[in-house]
């Protein structure tokens, strides 16, 4: 979603390139001349789609590029990018569906670009990454045993991330970053943005809990580094025909902009959240995110126990910052709230239903795997 602290502002200064500067950026940092370039849909940065015209050298390089131009607040963490950078290769170099980083013609893979505004100079962290097929898992009907898969893949990331090694790793402790779930009681500052109604209240209730029910057991969770947005639209999946039916694969794993020192139940939780939103049968969905999960990584008993309230957190944290978002970006409201149009009542269901209830579907569901030749 965003860099930097996490913080909408409007310090933030999301990029308004025109798709003309776009293009010209391209040719000057990386090299390449544009035959087609449209703009991508983006939290608080600015995305385009790319296509590059082929030369007779290079009829064996990718065609399409996702160009990524950082607000100024991230433009202002370049080694925090660069890092991010090398984590998506790291991935990409394990097996993992991730891009490929695009080297600018200096050979670096990040440039900053200081443009005059008029009023300002303003500086921008530009880099390019490989277009990937696919389609959003938000797209598409997917199975149990699909929902399984991307638990378990949420679990090698974090597993395979214990194998990182970076210099300025220490830049993942990123202390108030909104998007680490360790922060929600910094979404005490934003909730004002939220109409006096029961939605404010499950939230002020959410980040009590939080309070006394996570933030007093976080020393006995194991740390890792999450991800941290495995959200519906940052999935990629492709579709296989077997028998008739559609099957889908994970094709791309994107967005790594949210990346922290987490705890490997942080990574479950969001992922359940968010493959939440587009599920018929919401409630369903976590016994078969936590199956796929543990069967990389078993979450200890306090682990465990702290699971629903930390996705009550998450959708906290994803619906008061969408509202909070919206008053700064009212131009970006549809994509804004995506998470909102089904997000507020899923949380007022876990909260209708209660912990005692969905413990029980989700452990039962997740408990059912153990017995499947399959697994």
């Amino acid at each position: 979603m965003s860099s930097g602290d996490g913080l909408p502002s409007q310090t933030s200064n999301k990029p308004t390139f025109t798709e003309i500067q776009a293009s010209a950026l391209v040719e000057s940092v990386f090299g390449f001349k544009v035959s087609k370039i449209q703009p991508l849909p983006s939290y608080d940065d600015q995305n385009f789609h790319v296509c590059i015209s082929r030369t007779k050298d290079s009829t064996d390089d990718p065609v399409e590029y996702v160009l990524k131009i950082s607000n100024t607040e991230s433009s202002q963490t370049p080694d925090l990018i660069e890092m991010q950078n090398h984590v998506i290769m790291f991935l990409r170099a394990a097996g993992f569906p991730t891009p490929s980083v695009c080297r600018t013609k200096g050979d670096n893979t990040i440039s900053l670009m200081s443009i005059d505004s008029g009023s300002e100079i303003k500086s921008y962290l530009v880099r390019m990454l490989t277009y990937l097929p696919g389609r959003p898992i938000a797209e598409v009907a997917i199975s149990h045993q699909q929902l399984y898969e991307i638990g378990r893949l949420a679990a090698q990331l974090d597993k395979t991330l214990e194998e990182f090694h970076h210099p300025k790793l220490n830049l993942l402790h990123r202390e108030n970053f909104i998007w680490n779930l360790k922060n929600v009681p910094l979404l005490e500052k934003y909730i004002g943005a939220l109409s006096q109604n029961r939605n404010r209240e499950i939230v002020e209730q959410v980040i009590q809990l939080f309070k006394e029910e996570v933030m007093t057991k976080l020393s006995h969770f194991r740390e890792c580094i999450n991800h941290g947005d495995l959200n519906d639209h940052n999935i990629l999946v492709d579709s296989k025909s077997a028998s008739g039916d559609a099957v889908y694969q994970v094709s791309g794993i994107l967005d790594f902009g949210d990346m922290s020192y987490g705890y490997y139940v942080f990574e479950v939780a969001i992922t359940i959240m968010y493959m939440m939103i587009e599920s018929t049968n919401p409630i369903q969905v976590g016994g078969h995110i936590l199956a796929g999960f543990e069967s990389v990584i078993p979450l200890t008993a306090v682990e465990r126990s702290a699971l629903f309230v930390l996705v009550c957190s998450r959708f906290s944290q994803s619906l008061v910052m969408a509202a909070y978002s919206c008053q700064l970006y009212p131009d970006n409201k549809e994509y804004l709230m995506i998470t909102a149009k089904t997000g507020w009542q899923h949380l007022q269901q876990l909260f209708d239903m209660g912990q005692k209830a969905v413990e029980e579907i989700w452990f039962e569901t997740a408990k059912s795997y153990e017995s499947r030749i399959s697994v």
